[in-house]
C-alpha cells in the first residue's frame, strides 16, 4: 500500500514502500485514510470534535473504489511500520470506525475488529467496505501490547 504517516518519528522509509499486489491498485487513486490510535484503550467519541482531533493520528493512503479492498491485516502492518513500539510480536489491534451521528453533532464509534501481530485471526481480512466504512469516517484504533497491564477501572472491583 502507499501510505503517508504523520505525528510519528522515523517514518520517512514507512512512506517509500508500495505494495502492487492488486493490478487495480495501479490503476485507481488511493484515498487518504484518517487513523487514530491509543495505547490500552480506544480514544473518547468527545476526542472528536469539530475543531478537534485526537493527536496520535497515523495518515495512509489506501483504495476503497471497486473492490473495497483495504483490510484491518493490512492496516495493523502500516501502523507497525509507523510506530516502532507496537512491532512486537503478539501486539493486539482493536478497531472501530468513528463516524458522525445523523445529525452531525457529535461521533459515535462501532467496533469492527481485532488483529493480533504474528497470529493469524478470522479478522485480518475484514475489508472496510464490508464493514460499512464510508469516506469522511475515521478508523480509531486500541493498541495492546503483549505485555501490556490493565488496571482496574475502579477502585470498587481491586479485589
Amino acid at each position: 500500500l502507499y501510505k503517508m504517516i504523520a505525528n510519528y518519528p522515523n517514518t520517512s522509509d514507512a512512506a517509500s514502500k508500495i505494495d502492487t499486489k492488486l493490478s487495480d491498485r495501479e490503476k485507481i487513486c488511493p484515498f487518504l485514510l484518517r487513523v487514530f490510535t491509543a495505547i490500552g484503550r480506544h480514544n473518547y467519541c468527545r476526542d472528536y470534535a469539530r475543531n478537534s482531533l485526537p493527536s496520535s493520528e497515523v495518515q495512509i493512503y489506501t483504495w476503497y473504489l471497486l473492490k473495497r479492498d483495504c483490510t484491518l491485516g493490512e492496516l495493523s502492518d502500516l501502523i507497525r511500520e509507523a510506530i516502532p513500539e507496537t512491532r512486537q510480536r503478539g501486539t493486539r489491534y482493536d478497531y472501530a470506525i468513528a463516524y458522525p451521528d445523523y445529525r452531525g453533532l457529535m461521533y459515535r464509534m462501532r467496533d469492527i475488529g481485532s488483529v493480533t501481530a504474528g497470529k493469524p485471526g478470522e479478522d485480518d481480512g475484514k475489508m472496510l467496505g464490508d464493514l460499512e466504512f464510508e469516506i469522511g469516517d475515521y478508523i480509531d484504533v486500541a493498541i495492546y501490547p503483549p505485555n501490556y497491564n490493565r488496571l482496574p477501572l475502579s477502585r470498587n472491583f481491586a479485589p
